[in-house]
């Protein structure tokens, strides 16, 4: 059975809650990603979550300024993490409970990756043959 180590994403991208909504969108263009895991203050603290979804909706259809808004002023906060033990099934039901699209995978206080539905539909599904 898959888990969420086997399917998640390693290499996770990740911005400092003090950063401008600007750098934010900086990096995700440049990244070519749709999401950044906010780094927290400290061990105690969870991490938080920005989302492109999170910056056109509070940000540029609110005609603020990205260069003047801060990050931690529009993340999720706090964002569930998952255990990379949890089986897909687990991770899936996790989401749908929260309601959440993607978070971050972590095992004794360390960030190993991020989790995404996107991740569980292409890498935790076995692929399926559809013949007419």
């Amino acid at each position: 059975m898959l888990t969420v180590a086997d399917i998640m994403t390693p290499n996770v991208t990740t911005i400092a809650s003090g950063a401008t909504v600007a750098e934010a969108i900086y990096l995700m263009q440049h990244r070519q990603i749709r999401a950044l895991l906010v780094e927290h203050r400290d061990q105690d603290m969870p991490f938080g979550m920005v989302t492109e979804r999170d910056i056109v909706y509070t940000v540029v259809a609110r005609g603020h300024d990205p260069a003047k808004v801060l990050v931690q002023d529009i993340m999720r906060q706090p964002c569930i993490s998952l255990d990379p033990g949890l089986t897909v099934q687990e991770a899936s039901q996790m989401l749908s409970d929260t309601g959440v699209q993607r978070a971050p995978v972590v095992q004794d206080g360390e960030l190993l990756g991020v989790i995404s539905v996107t991740d569980i539909l292409m890498r935790g599904m076995p692929a399926l043959s559809l013949s007419h």
